[in-house]
């Protein structure tokens, strides 16, 4: 099993240097500090994409907090506690660290932006680990994604190269769905993870056509502003994911529970019954 995980961290290693070598480097385009909605009322600079991160400082704080008071979360491995209390705090430093780059928008502030975001993205990755792969794997895998993540945010501001970070957010965001739906859960309620997806997804969308967006709302609000709000929906859905979960009793991955309801209905959409029967052996105890 040693021996198996090695092999995985050597073959994603091996991609990622071959990515670097193959590919062009990927510098900060400088019309990214260049947002649609720079209005300023109550004397706050690009007033809206800057509150607008306020959420995810409230959810961050919220779901720190929830993690520690009386095992609300109801975490039945320590490496989950550790994994989400960095997915928090990540989410919470979010908060403050995009408003902060929004209020002077440039490279060298950008960079307390990222790097919450990157504490969050791996922290995801690592919880995936522990919950639906190996506990002590997930777990061990804490600091050295982490790691990973802080890395690559030096490793842009040093070399302006967005590769390395890119990596870390898009991976994350296709392997990630793929894990919840093909992987089984340890605890109900996954398909929350989708819902949180999607909202990520809306925010890329939504962050790309900043200035498209702003236009059609007859400069009432930007694309970016909507981002941030959309991308907020991201903690809301996992947070109100671990206040309503419970334990799976029955392990069964979103991909076969969506085949097994399929099979209720043939072709000609009248409906069938499809019972399966899992048998297990239990050994009795001899009576003294």
């Amino acid at each position: 099993m040693r021996k198996r995980t090695l092999y995985v961290w050597g073959v994603a290693i091996l991609c990622f240097v071959v990515l670097m070598i193959v590919t062009p480097a990927i510098p900060q385009s400088q019309e990214y500090h260049n947002f649609a909605d720079q209005r300023e009322f109550f004397g706050i600079p690009n007033t809206l994409n800057v509150i607008s991160n306020f959420p995810f400082l409230v959810i961050g704080v919220i779901g720190l907090v929830l993690c520690f008071y009386k095992n609300y979360f109801k975490f039945s491995l320590q490496g989950e506690l550790w994994g989400w209390t960095c997915f928090f705090i990540g989410v919470a430093a979010v908060g403050v660290g995009s408003s902060y780059y929004h209020l002077d928008p440039n490279d060298a502030r950008l960079v307390w932006d990222r790097l919450p975001m990157t504490i969050a993205f791996t922290s995801i990755m690592a919880i995936f680990i522990i919950e639906r792969i190996d506990e002590q794997k997930g777990t061990i895998s804490i600091i050295p994604l982490l790691l990973a993540g802080v890395v690559s945010i030096l490793y842009w501001r040093f070399f302006d190269d967005l590769r390395p970070y890119a990596v870390v957010q898009f991976v994350p965001c296709i392997v990630i769905p793929l894990m919840a739906i093909l992987l089984p859960p340890m605890y109900t309620h996954s398909t929350y993870w989708l819902w949180a997806a999607a909202f990520y997804l809306l925010a890329k969308v939504e962050e790309a056509e900043d200035k498209v967006i702003y236009k059609w709302t007859h400069h009432i609000v930007s694309g970016h502003t909507l981002k941030h709000l959309c991308a907020a929906m991201v903690p809301v859905f996992l947070t109100l994911m671990l206040a309503k979960r419970t334990t799976e009793t029955n392990r069964i991955s979103l991909l076969k529970t969506w085949k097994v309801s399929w099979t209720k209905v043939n072709e000609n959409g009248t409906r069938v019954e499809s019972r399966e029967y899992v048998y297990t052996s239990v050994q009795s105890e001899d009576s003294h």
